[in-house]
């Protein structure tokens, strides 16, 4: 395993600035300071050198550099691991974010995404032509890393998780090999990639089915009082299991924002609501929601015909870069009445109006996949929740707003079945078995094979096994 370098030679990189397409970035250089950064404000690490790659050769030549000097390394997408996986102390951080490419091939139903690509820059090029994949429910989520844990989205229970819809990779090993990922090149690899995180190599591009969807689709928000969160828990704990698998439908409770969608005098006053995003036919889906309206009073119903791009990023406000956030989460196979008080007592002592719970019901398309089909875990008919706390870097008190994620973490524990791998934050290597279960033997005989010597282990750490081979060499 690589350990953190006291500093890189400056003539070496200079050598390696020569071969170079993108930039290299050392600590004081302009642009430094702003590539280290990562969405979540509280991660403040310095690499001793930033190679904002331009492709996958650039990926190829950071690794070979990174690995001569037994270098730690980080691999940079979007950033939005609430970890920081994407940025190391003193070592090489490899930063995709200036590979943009993207093409979509209305023939074949498919898209080709670089590495560096957030999913609002995918959803763009796709939705021109009317099509979509599954991906995310924050716009600026790199696709890569959401990608590689699993993928879940407002389309899952109509078309999968997006690793159902993924159909190639292209990967630098840590051999710095470039290598064309897909069922019939490399079929095992290709399961390891399908949810395995960035434990096997540097993805530095996509290859996705896509799907008719919208541009106009019906979705949108219904708005609760808190007093009201059990009803509306248990009827969803019912009903969601056999809904149309046409519907997506995510979770919130939170203090009520400061949201035109909202009457001002819920303004600050504790909520619970759906999000709700119809991928059929919008009469069809008046039909399929209307249950959904008839319980207790909604504060709001803000469900309507609008743009798929709109309800792709209508989370974004609530999640803005630079403040911090600390969160822990919970694959839940039932809403039971205990989760439900859990949920309701943990909006009741929120810490921060920043701060939310938020879930999302499981099943349709995800769970008809067989379990050892890719390398997700939980696939199941329940539900995932996270608990996210969120604070200005000014606040100064922080550990109350981790305190009230880690106790809302353990009055779940007893309910929980395992753990969405994207959402693991600061576990330890117990968590890691929870989110991949039996599947983590092949996903360890699989890091022997490509990575023994763990040089990608900024990330959900699946570790080689003392059985490992050595590392190779690099020439």
């Amino acid at each position: 395993m690589s350990i953190p370098s006291a500093g890189i030679d400056p003539g070496a990189v200079e050598k390696l600035r020569a071969r170079f397409h993108g930039a290299l970035l050392r600590p004081g250089e302009d642009g430094y300071e702003e590539a280290r950064r990562v969405w979540n404000g509280e991660i403040d690490r310095r690499p001793g050198l930033i190679a904002r790659c331009a492709g996958p050769d650039d990926v190829a030549l950071a690794v070979r550099f990174a690995r001569e000097r037994d270098l730690a390394v980080s691999v940079k997408g979007g950033g939005h691991a609430v970890a920081g996986y994407a940025v190391c102390d003193a070592g090489l951080m490899i930063d995709l974010s200036l590979m943009k490419a993207v093409r979509v091939d209305t023939a074949t139903r498919t898209a080709r995404a670089a590495g560096g690509l957030l999913w609002s820059e995918l959803d763009r090029a796709t939705q021109s032509q009317g099509l979509a994949t599954v991906g995310g429910v924050i716009s600026h989520t790199g696709v890569a890393g959401l990608t590689l844990g699993g993928g879940l989205g407002h389309l899952m229970r109509k078309h999968g998780l997006t690793v159902d819809n993924l159909r190639a990779v292209d990967l630098v090993t840590a051999d710095a090999e470039r290598l064309r990922v897909n069922a019939a090149s490399e079929p095992e690899l290709f399961w390891g990639l399908r949810g395995g995180g960035g434990n096997f190599g540097i993805a530095t591009a996509f290859e996705f089915q896509l799907h008719g969807v919208g541009p106009i689709v019906l979705g949108g928000p219904i708005f609760w009082k808190l007093s009201d969160a059990p009803d509306v828990l248990r009827f969803v704990r019912e009903w969601a299991p056999t809904a149309p698998d046409d519907l997506g439908i995510t979770l919130f409770a939170r203090l009520a924002p400061p949201n035109p969608f909202l009457p001002p005098e819920h303004y600050g006053k504790p909520i619970v609501g759906m999000l709700l995003v119809w991928a059929g036919d919008p009469a069809s889906g008046q039909k399929a929601i209307a249950p959904l309206r008839a319980i207790a009073t909604p504060i709001a119903d803000v469900v309507r015909p609008v743009p798929y791009l709109f309800l792709q990023g209508i989370f974004d406000g609530g999640a803005p870069h630079g403040i911090h956030y600390y969160w822990k989460s919970h694959r839940l196979p039932r809403l039971t009445d205990e989760v439900i008080d859990a949920v309701v007592q943990r909006v009741e002592s929120i810490t921060s109006p920043l701060s939310q719970i938020s879930g999302w019901a499981v099943g349709g398309a995800v769970s008809r996949v067989p379990r050892d089909a890719t390398a997700v875990g939980e696939r199941e008919v329940g539900f995932e929740l996270n608990i996210i706390a969120a604070w200005p870097p000014v606040d100064p008190e922080p550990l109350r707003h981790k305190t009230w994620v880690r106790d809302g973490w353990e009055a779940l524990k007893p309910h929980s079945v395992g753990v969405y791998t994207n959402f693991l934050s600061d576990e330890d290597a117990a968590f890691v078995r929870s989110a991949y279960g039996e599947r983590l033997a092949r996903l360890t005989a699989l890091k022997d094979r490509y990575d023994p010597g763990n040089f990608f282990s900024m990330n959900a750490n699946i570790a080689p096994s003392a059985a490992g081979a050595a590392p190779k060499s690099i020439r």
